[in-house]
């Protein structure tokens, strides 16, 4: 049997956004790769497969080479020294089936985030080459070594060369004027400052927050941010209502943030910008608490938040495309029957963006419940993020940009109360939020395929959508 599969051996789920990007272009350069699909899917991993590969047909094995490779600690510290025990198995086959069969450089490093050489035993004896500051520089030093290695190419074009073959033949990108939606959602205006009011201990600042408030209110730590001035507080013990006054009010100008205005003593710049996000972030919640929306915690602690039956006045939902003369409105369900299983919810997240706009950045979701309305729960009553990710990947990996696009504007457009979009900051100032994104004209596009080929192709590499911790949003 001859060798020539390329086999790229990686932490998952952290370094799947890579090995992906890795797989891609390798194969669209004619080589043989093989990845664990079903482990970047979730699944359990099949090892006769994976043993079978690396023994009788890998003529290279690729180590995604970072600190997710390692064990953690209960404290979630790194482990120097202990592989995560699928990369161990993987390592320690390749390092024999090398030697067994006297395959010069068989284990080739790829360091993706700087790590020391030497981060387990025998490391800094292989070579390895970095990916750490452009990935595209160190897929070129990878080619490279390919080609002096004389690592074979297959002669019949792979899935991935056949699909990118076709779209460059078939659809060039064209001399038009067409219109592109971003998912920016324009905060069109602000207040000219904000109030930053320290208390004493996080304690007593934690008793404020949570007392229900006509306006919107951050919290960082012993300080609260909000858009009114307040002179004193309101907190309730023992049926009793008790006043405090913060130790300190400062004045936050909200032109000093988006000038980027050097402060040192706190609030230092830093500090007001991460109470204006902070802010933000509860503005964005409580406009879609106020609409009765429903809610759930991603893996990264931010929120996703869908419609129910309760806050629809219809299953189906009307909008409008701008400057078009044709088929000007359209209609989209935000809720559906999902098999036997229960019903299907579009969702969105939040974060927000100060530079070079102030928006709220809007991803997509969907969601899934049983009655419309408690997202899917394990034995344990926890979120259900196994099954959910399956079926989340049944039901849209048929979707294109074009049906993404139309969910949020229908979304957005589900929001209207009254034919507007608003939250009040303060007694003088509301904030009406428009219902579109932000969308921009360019003179060139290019005609969108929507072949079942290249989505079967694409689903193959689906992974779960991992983000930045957030601070949550308070009920």
């Amino acid at each position: 049997m001859s060798r020539e599969t390329i086999f790229i051996s990686h932490a998952t789920p952290e370094d799947n956004a890579f090995t992906i990007w890795l797989a891609s272009r390798l194969e669209l350069l004619g080589y043989t790769v093989w990845i664990d699909k079903d482990g970047l899917l979730g699944g359990e991993k099949f090892w006769e497969n994976i043993d079978n590969v690396i023994r009788n047909k890998a003529i290279k094995f690729l180590l995604v080479y970072s600190q997710n490779i390692l064990q953690k600690d209960e404290e979630g510290n790194r482990l120097h020294g202990k592989l995560k025990n699928g990369v161990y198995k993987e390592f320690s086959l390749a390092e024999s089936i090398g030697g067994q069969n006297n395959l010069s450089d068989f284990i080739q490093l790829l360091n993706i985030d700087g790590s020391t050489y030497n981060i387990f035993i025998g490391a800094d004896r292989l070579n390895q080459i970095g990916f750490t500051n452009n990935w595209a520089e160190g897929l070129n030093q990878l080619t490279k070594k390919l080609e002096k290695d004389n690592i074979p190419k297959v002669k019949n074009e792979t899935s991935y060369q056949s699909w990118y073959s076709k779209y460059l033949q078939t659809e060039e990108i064209q001399d038009k004027n067409e219109l592109y939606y971003s998912n920016w959602w324009e905060i069109p205006d602000i207040p000219v400052q904000y109030y930053l009011y320290q208390f004493k201990t996080e304690k007593l600042a934690q008793k404020i927050y949570r007392v229900k408030h006509e306006f919107p209110i951050g919290k960082i730590s012993n300080t609260l941010s909000s858009f009114k001035k307040f002179e004193e507080f309101e907190i309730i013990e023992n049926d009793q209502i008790f006043k405090v006054k913060p130790l300190k009010i400062f004045e936050i100008k909200v032109s000093d943030i988006f000038l980027k205005t050097e402060f040192i003593k706190y609030p230092d710049t830093i500090d007001r910008k991460n109470h204006f996000t902070v802010l933000l972030k509860r503005v964005f919640h409580l406009l879609m608490k106020n609409r009765g929306m429903f809610w759930y915690e991603l893996s990264n602690k931010k929120l996703a938040y869908f419609f129910t039956p309760a806050n629809l006045n219809s299953l189906k939902t009307k909008f409008s495309y701008p400057f078009r003369t044709k088929r000007k409105t359209k209609t989209k369900n935000l809720i559906g029957k999902h098999k036997s299983f229960g019903k299907w919810h579009y969702a969105i997240s939040c974060k927000p963006i100060l530079f070079p706009n102030l928006v709220f950045s809007l991803k997509s979701h969907l969601t899934f419940t049983e009655d419309g309305f408690e997202v899917w729960k394990d034995k344990e009553g926890k979120i259900d993020t196994k099954k959910l990710h399956s079926h989340r990947r049944a039901k849209g990996k048929r979707f294109f940009n074009e049906e993404w696009r139309d969910l949020l504007l229908a979304f957005l457009n589900a929001l209207k109360i009254n034919d507007i979009i608003e939250i009040a900051l303060n007694e003088e100032f509301n904030i009406k939020m428009p219902s579109s994104t932000q969308f921009h004209w360019a003179n060139f596009g290019y005609y969108d395929l929507k072949d079942k080929s290249r989505h079967d192709l694409l689903s193959y590499y689906d992974f779960e959508e991992t983000y930045e911790d957030d601070e949550l949003p308070s009920t």
